[in-house]
């Protein structure tokens, strides 16, 4: 059977201001989409993932190559092709202030469906979708989840033949992305044309979605490294991935030591135990030389095998000297304590009656579904929101009479990248440091620290908007931390940024814990709640369970289920998707 999309020695720059040089985003990559399956295309940020979309979409044309799709030269013949293409971008076009059916009747008439083709396939989707229920709710009211799932809804509707989805997962809960995934799974069962089956190409950033994919595309400053299976990835990690027991009130140092060792490529936080990585013909090192109790194999995962492939081109790094242990923090009271907590919104009761205690250094993550009211509890311990009952005390201040003192004494880094995109690195670090009312010796110190300290020095006099999201979350992070505040929001701080970003990320994390920073973060990524040192799930408004990640895990462990992973738990532990969608 032909491809659905030929891709040959494609490249694509994007342009620049006069004397500069071009930014490549494609390198002259060939590949192709085969129907009746899903492809998945991973990658580093910035290595071009969503460029390639936008060439098969015909949203841009090729600087070389050539991009093919149905037949059709996207560069000259786009308008034959875009019939039978889906396309859902990152940030999907819904309308807030339209129901879930107008959206639905919208994208109905901009494909100029007929009466009788729109209401079969509008009534298939919303039954595959679940949002059946929902049709005259506003978008503007649904969940994350069910926007993305709305959003895929109106990417299907013209019965497309080339289905291209740009991380659609991102921001959605575990629960609500294993949902989409089932819903493109059952319309390509569903769609099948004998000559012409639907294909699809997935982009993403969860590489456990990656490890589901017939074939995968990985993409690595602008280049094709790999178009294979993703069984073509485990099969050079036989025998290089081991599990170690470590001790968990020194897991953070224990992956510094462990990193350390001759021979290891990678080292993940799973809980109360490490995932190591080894480089192709090298031996595992010795459990006590990192402060590991045991050493077991492990099979490899596909998040090894991409990890491998990244890391692999580059020579062995020279070992870091390992840091002393840090200074034990013997002043165990709370720094945050929250008792009964209440927020209604009118008649809707967004968080209700939480309770929980963080002490001083420690890492606390709360997750949930979308709409559980996490967020709502995030936002009034920032004091942006006033609880509607209950006691909060940040930082040693009420919540209630003292808002503003409590602020104060914290940082706060939001989910979506909130700085100001048409200021320089410095312009934005010095903007912060005078709101956070420094004077100006100590803004000229705190920022020339933050440059030095999140590795900016290179890209001070760049603008915000034009770095990567690597470089956008350091700076976030550095202007959160200007005035050395006891406490650390981040909302969803790693949200769609790729494996070697997220370790650098929670490196950094790690460190200031160890200092004796507080830090509160929510996620909707069980790989960072892993490096949580307490969990809180919030579901419906209340919070049903708190404990270690080995501690969650270990509440859902049975025979049949006998290793489950923290994603495993938290949808037992939340009950059934569709008990939480509405």
């Amino acid at each position: 059977m032909q491809p659905l999309a030929l891709i040959e020695e494609l490249a694509y720059q994007y342009p620049t201001k006069r004397g500069s040089r071009p930014q490549v985003a494609l390198a002259g990559i060939s590949a192709r989409i085969e129907p009746g399956v899903i492809t998945g295309l991973v990658g580093p940020d910035g290595a071009g993932k969503t460029t390639l979309l936008r060439l098969l979409a015909g949203l841009l044309r090729p600087a070389a190559g050539r991009v093919s799709v149905l037949g059709h030269d996207m560069a000259h013949e786009a308008a034959l092709a875009h019939p039978y293409i889906g396309y859902m971008p990152q940030r999907f076009g819904l309308y807030e202030d339209l129901s879930v059916a107008e959206n639905l009747a919208l994208f109905a008439d901009l494909h100029g469906l007929t009466d009788e083709a729109r209401e079969t396939r509008v009534k298939m989707l919303l039954h595959f979708t679940g949002l059946a229920p929902f049709t005259a709710r506003l978008a503007s009211q649904l969940s994350g989840g069910m926007k993305q799932k709305l959003g895929l809804a109106c990417a299907l509707l013209a019965k497309p033949r080339v289905l291209l989805l740009d991380e659609p997962s991102v921001g959605v809960d575990p629960a609500s992305r294993r949902e989409l995934w089932g819903i493109v799974q059952r319309m390509l069962e569903t769609d099948k044309d004998p000559q012409m089956p639907m294909g699809v190409v997935w982009a993403t950033s969860y590489l456990d979605e990656a490890e589901r994919c017939a074939k995968v595309l990985l993409l690595h400053e602008g280049k094709l490294l790999s178009a294979e299976p993703p069984q073509a990835f485990l099969k050079p990690l036989a025998g290089r991935v081991f599990r170690a027991t470590v001790p968990a009130a020194g897991r953070r140092r224990a992956v510094i030591q462990a990193l350390a060792q001759p021979g290891v490529l990678d080292v993940l936080v799973q809980g109360d135990t490490l995932r190591l990585v080894l480089r192709a013909n090298t031996h595992p090192p010795a459990p006590e030389n990192f402060g590991a109790q045991d050493m077991q194999p492990v099979p490899p995962r596909f998040e090894d095998g991409f990890i491998d492939r990244l890391l692999a081109q580059n020579a062995p790094v020279a070992p870091q000297p390992v840091p002393p242990p840090p200074p034990a923090i013997v002043d165990g009271a709370p720094v945050i304590e929250v008792h009964g907590l209440v927020r209604r919104f009118g008649d809707f009761t967004a968080v209700d009656h939480a309770s929980f205690a963080i002490k001083r250094g420690e890492i606390f993550g709360l997750l949930g579904p979308n709409g559980a009211g996490k967020s709502t509890i995030f936002r009034m311990l920032c004091g942006l929101l006033r609880p509607s009952g209950g006691s909060a005390r940040v930082a040693g201040q009420d919540l209630l009479t003292a808002a503003a003192a409590a602020r104060a004494r914290l940082g706060y880094m939001a989910q979506r990248f909130s700085l100001y995109g048409e200021l320089t690195v410095t312009q934005n670090l010095e903007f912060f440091a005078r709101v956070y009312g420094l004077d100006r010796k100590a803004q000229r110190k705190a920022v020339a620290d933050a440059l030095v300290r999140f590795e900016l020095s290179g890209a001070e006099n760049n603008l915000a908007a034009a770095l990567p999201l690597g470089l956008k979350q350091r700076l976030s992070l550095a202007a959160s931390l200007l005035h050395d505040p006891q406490i650390l929001f981040l909302d969803e701080p790693t949200s769609g940024v790729d494996p070697l970003t997220r370790r650098a990320f929670w490196a950094r994390i790690g460190t200031l814990a160890d200092a004796g920073v507080t830090v509160l973060v929510t996620s909707q990524f069980m790989d960072e709640a892993e490096y949580c040192d307490r969990l809180a799930i919030v579901s419906t408004g209340k919070i049903i369970v708190t404990g270690t990640p080995a501690e969650l895990r270990a509440r859902v462990r049975t025979p049949a289920l006998p290793d489950p992973t923290l994603e495993d738990a938290f949808i037992t532990l939340v009950g059934a998707p569709a008990a939480v969608a509405a």
